[in-house]
């Protein structure tokens, strides 16, 4: 679908898909990723308006360096798009970074939201998972072409099975560029040191900012294969948060794509407590 642009207060040019009629749903991706993440998804869901914004520096928006890639700025633009848009709340779907956004977005503009669902991520991340993200952050994959890469996925991603080929071409045709010098990210590469700058600090705790969604409706996605979401974590945000919505998706790790089965009917689930007269104005 067409991407769109606007301004946001610092100057930075950002993109972002709004599609569909319904319930606002502010739809946040994954470090490296952008707004097309949600694209195993969109067809799948009915009364929603997907709004789909790419973080500076990743898909279409404006690269504006490392020091701009943080949450809190990520969490304003955010903000500043729904002003755009003319959208005063909207429900929060938030995948791994995103998840964490949206948590942010619960603490401090909570007045915004409608509801919060995180894919794969909760207020404590489990370190194999952060060493993984450490290990590509930044770089260039070895594979040359977009076909070698989907042949090699499923030996390097062997927490996702039953992944069918067509997927795992997908994959690579999504995150990667081909260029006559192989394949390159799609992203600025000074996400990295943004990234490693946070992996190397100090441990941050974000069980406050998880207890901010009190009283939203709240649901949760993991795989169950994950390394970045335990399941100890996982029961421990069932536990605070009892009414919570908990879909586990089986053969997927970091992160499900949200287009399996029993990630629609959580997400679906989550969005039936939204999709009310009046809920979304």
């Amino acid at each position: 679908m067409d991407v769109s642009h606007f301004t946001v207060s610092d100057g930075a040019r950002l993109a972002f898909r709004d599609q569909g009629q319904g319930l606002p749903v502010l739809a946040l991706s994954g470090l490296t990723r952008s707004g097309a993440d949600f694209d195993y998804l969109a067809p799948h869901l009915q009364g929603v308006r997907l709004i789909r914004p790419d973080y500076r520096g990743r898909g279409g928006s404006e690269w504006t360096g490392a020091a701009s890639y943080t949450v809190q700025r990520e969490a304003q633009d955010a903000l500043e798009l729904l002003d755009h848009l003319g959208v005063g709340k909207a429900a929060v779907l938030g995948t791994s970074r995103g998840g964490i956004i949206g948590m942010y977005l619960a603490a401090t503009a909570k007045d915004r939201m409608l509801g919060l669902c995180l894919n794969d991520v909760g207020p404590i991340l489990h370190r194999p998972g952060l060493e993984k993200i450490k290990d590509y952050v930044g770089r260039n994959p070895a594979a040359k072409t977009h076909e070698e890469l989907a042949r090699k996925l499923p030996r390097l991603m062997t927490e996702f099975r039953n992944v069918p080929d067509s997927r795992w071409l997908s994959e690579a045709t999504r995150h990667y560029i081909a260029t006559p010098d192989g394949l390159k990210i799609s992203y600025d590469p000074e996400l990295r040191q943004s990234f490693l700058e946070g992996f190397n600090g100090p441990d941050i705790d974000l069980w406050p900012l998880f207890n901010a969604a009190d009283g939203l409706p709240l649901a949760l996605i993991r795989g169950a294969n994950s390394d970045l979401l335990s399941p100890e974590i996982a029961a421990q945000m069932c536990a605070r948060r009892p009414d919570m919505i908990f879909a586990e998706v089986p053969d997927r790790g970091h992160i499900p794509y949200l287009d399996e089965a029993e990630a629609l009917r959580g997400i679906r689930d989550w969005l039936a407590l939204m999709l009310q007269p009046g809920r979304g104005d």
